[in-house]
């Protein structure tokens, strides 16, 4: 698990520190609602809580004839965390809520749909919520933890469990080890039937739920390699007053490598929650987050482009995002990523750092010229190029006309860019 440790993120793209190899690498996260995760999860087999999808508060009303339970928890769905402890802008408490009459349904459901929910992962202003799901309220007797990882330390898959599920498991990991099992996966052999049943008596399933343990331990199994997932979190694995176990809520992330074989799962997307500017850069290939800061970086590679950050803020500046343009950039991608660096407000001087391996420099200096005439950069710039065709690309600078700074190395170039805004 140590070598999987990522900056959280709200956002597609996190940051991730690999400790075995010391390299950073990045990470597309595809974020899922809620309802979207059980649904995926039921249509693999997987056993989850019944549940509807409500678009407004009239589709409340054939609850009683269409889906009957003995309780309803009624979830708001937003990409954020803290829902249950969240406030709406209408004053109305709470983005979770039970009830066992379904008539009560449908006026919460009013006072969640078209208003924003407020919490502490969410902006101040919250989140518009668009649907409610309302899901049968299952006993949870015991709550146990079950994780399919890709960890890079082991090359391959590890099935993590614990019996201390419904808790933080980086708290079980830190204060309890003993409850904590890692086992790497055979990619090919798979989860057997044996190493199935070995981890739900691990889980203190016992009886029959021990055999229903180890089936469902097998289908999460089948669902994480179908769907291309890099991880797998269910927390918690309930063991449920009426016998069965059931997945009650799941953190599924996927390999947006592998966006091709799951065209239908990356387009349930809704960017509406997304920066703007994230989803632009995602256009054009281009891996961007935004920042509070005033300087605006532009870098080819992760790793270059944090070190990049570092030394901005070691000369007393602030880096206003992550922005890599990568290996194979073109001179459009140059001018789209100009483009969100310059509609930035908060920018107030421009640092390109590139150097060029497999880029070709004069590539970065072409699509500089241009996006500087078509904009009108009006804030201060400074560039530094090395690399592959880095005589042709100064030359390009140079003769441009327009007032760019040149720097030999990054420490000149950092100095420069903090220095412009004094």
């Amino acid at each position: 698990m140590a070598a999987m440790r990522t900056v959280l993120s709200r956002r597609p793209l996190r940051l991730s520190y690999d400790s075995t190899l010391g390299q950073v690498f990045q990470v597309r996260h595809l974020n899922l609602f809620e309802y979207q995760s059980k649904v995926l999860l039921s249509n693999n087999g997987v056993n989850v809580q019944k549940f509807k999808i409500l678009d407004s508060p009239s589709d409340a009303n054939s609850l009683q004839s269409s889906f009957k339970a003995d309780e309803y928890v009624i979830k708001a769905q937003i990409l954020a965390g803290g829902r249950g402890l969240g406030h709406f802008d209408n004053g109305f408490k709470g983005g979770v809520h039970i009830t066992k009459d379904p008539t009560a349904v449908g006026p919460i459901v009013s006072k969640m749909i078209g208003h924003n929910l407020i919490t502490k992962q969410t902006p101040k202003e919250g989140i518009p919520v668009k649907k409610v799901m309302v899901a049968e309220s299952v006993t949870i007797m015991k709550e146990k933890y079950l994780c399919y990882l890709m960890d890079r330390q082991s090359s391959g898959p590890v099935l993590i469990a614990s019996p201390a599920g419904g808790t933080d498991i980086e708290e079980v990991a830190k204060k309890t080890p003993h409850l904590i099992r890692t086992i790497p996966i055979d990619i090919i052999e798979g989860v057997t039937d044996k190493m199935a049943e070995s981890v739900a008596e691990f889980l203190e399933f016992a009886g029959d739920t021990k055999t229903k343990a180890a089936h469902e331990i097998k289908k999460l199994w089948g669902f994480f390699k179908k769907v291309d997932s890099i991880q797998l979190e269910i927390n918690p694995l309930a063991e449920t007053s009426t016998g069965d176990v059931v997945s009650i809520d799941a953190k599924i992330q996927f390999d947006d490598n592998a966006r091709y074989r799951q065209k239908d799962i990356f387009d349930l997307e809704d960017k509406a929650e997304s920066d703007p500017r994230e989803v632009i850069a995602e256009k054009y290939n281009l891996n961007y987050i935004g920042m509070s800061g005033n300087i605006g970086c532009m870098v080819n590679g992760a790793g270059l482009a944090m070190a990049t950050m570092d030394i901005i803020n070691l000369y007393g500046g602030s880096p206003a995002n992550f922005l890599d343009v990568g290996g194979g950039v073109k001179e459009e991608q140059v001018y789209q990523a100009f483009s969100l660096l310059n509609s930035d407000k908060n920018v107030k001087a421009i640092l390109v750092n590139v150097f060029g391996g497999i880029v070709n420099c004069a590539t970065i200096a072409n699509g500089i010229v241009a996006a500087c005439k078509d904009m009108k950069l009006e804030i201060p710039l400074v560039v530094r190029l090395e690399g592959t065709n880095v005589t042709e690309a100064k030359k390009i600078l140079n003769s441009s006309g327009l007032p760019i700074q040149s720097a030999s190395n990054l420490d000149e170039a950092a100095k420069k860019a903090v220095g412009a805004l004094s």
